[in-house]
Formats: C-alpha cells, sequence, structure tokens
C-alpha cells in the first residue's frame, strides 16, 4: 500500500488551504510516532481552531517522550478552553502518571466545565488512586456531566470505599448518571454494589439495565476466579 511521504506531508501542513492541513494532518496516523509529532508540532499554533484540535489528541496517540511536556503546557497556558480539554483528554490517553498533579489541578481551578469534565475522564483513564479526593468532590458538581465523568472514574480507579458515595445516584433523573454508575459499579466488588446492581437491573432505560446486567455478570466471574 503506497502512503504519502513525510516530505510530501511535511509540505502540504504549510498550505494555506486549511483542508489540505486537515487532510495531512490525518495523514499521519499511517507513520510511527517519532515520525509525526515532529510534524504534528508544526500545527500546533495553527490559525484553524479544528486543526489544532486534532493535533492536540494526536499527541495523545503519537506517544513520544516530549508529547508529556506539550500537552501539560498546553492544559495550563492555552487560552482556548476547547485545546485546554484536548489536552486534558490526550494526557489521559499518555497514561502517564506525572499526569495527576496537572490534571488534578486543572480540576480544581478551571473555570470551564468541558476542561474539569476532560480532566475527570483522564484521571479514570490513569487508573491512579490518588484522583479519589478530587472525583468524589466532582460528585457534588452542580454540572451533570461532572457528575458522570466523576463516578465512571471512580470505577476506573477501582475506589471500593466511594461505593456508599456514589449509590445516592442510583435514583438520579438522568439516565446517564444511573448507567454510569451501573458500569462504575462492576469494577467495585461489595455486597452494596451487588444490591443496587439488582436494583438498577429493573430500571425503566433499556441501556441502564443491560449495564447493570453486565456489572453483575463482571462481578460473578470475578468471584469466581
Amino acid at each position: 500500500m503506497n502512503h504519502t511521504s513525510l516530505d510530501q506531508i511535511s509540505t502540504q501542513l504549510d498550505s494555506s488551504n486549511s483542508r489540505d492541513r486537515m487532510l495531512a494532518l490525518a495523514g499521519l496516523r499511517n507513520f510511527p510516532a517519532v515520525d509525526a509529532v515532529p510534524l504534528i508540532k508544526k500545527v500546533l499554533d495553527d490559525e484553524n481552531l479544528q486543526i489544532r484540535s486534532m493535533a492536540v489528541f494526536a499527541l495523545g496517540i503519537k506517544q513520544t517522550d516530549e508529547c508529556y511536556a506539550i500537552l501539560v503546557k498546553l492544559l495550563e497556558n492555552d487560552p482556548d478552553y476547547g485545546i485546554r480539554a484536548d489536552a486534558a483528554g490526550a494526557l489521559g490517553y499518555l497514561a502517564d502518571g506525572r499526569a495527576f498533579e496537572p490534571l488534578a489541578r486543572a480540576f480544581y481551578e478551571d473555570t470551564d466545565w468541558l476542561v474539569r469534565f476532560s480532566a475527570a475522564v483522564s484521571l479514570g483513564n490513569l487508573k491512579d488512586i490518588r484522583a479519589y479526593d478530587v472525583l468524589v468532590q466532582a460528585l457534588d458538581c452542580e454540572e451533570v456531566v461532572l457528575q458522570q465523568a466523576a463516578i465512571a472514574a471512580l470505577g476506573e480507579i477501582k475506589a471500593i470505599e466511594s461505593v456508599d458515595k456514589i449509590l445516592r445516584f442510583a435514583q438520579s433523573e438522568d439516565w446517564l448518571v444511573r448507567q454510569r454508575l451501573a458500569e462504575a459499579l462492576g469494577h467495585l466488588p461489595s455486597e452494596k454494589s451487588i444490591s443496587a446492581l439488582k436494583y438498577l437491573e429493573k430500571d425503566a432505560h433499556t441501556q441502564v439495565s443491560q449495564a447493570a446486567t453486565i456489572s453483575l455478570q463482571r462481578l460473578s466471574e470475578s468471584n469466581n476466579q
């Protein structure tokens, strides 16, 4: 299969046409990180916000030693909240334990809910129990999406001690919150989790009840191992 060469992509990334630059950036998916990252960096400050967003996301997928520092700088300093949120999300893909502190700081200090949401999701992706206090605080946020992210992430970090704190969402009016709860409980083996999942299995919303059934199966299988 013939791929566009790196030289061609590099030239295309300098095009005045934003569509050309976008296509070139997408073409880098066929190249190893060590070749792709230097070219991704060329459009990190692109005038087109969609291209910048693609480039930031790409740094989470095409991982080299320098990606972490670049993403932290964007998370902490970029004036655009969308880019900060993208950087938070990309740091979760890196799965680098060093990202805990900048992500936690972003959750506490950033004024935009989307950035805080991305930070909470990525804290779950890191699977670092240090995120417990941040995520429990997120449960009390007014934004429902932050509650969803926190519940899911508490499951990801397997914080069994959070079960009592998240069970209050079993009767949430938002079915997505109830679904996230059902999914999270599947990672938190306890008698209370099983009892709550049996309750959620009878939920009127199909996706909630199905998630509860899957989680009950997961807990049953883990008990039998």
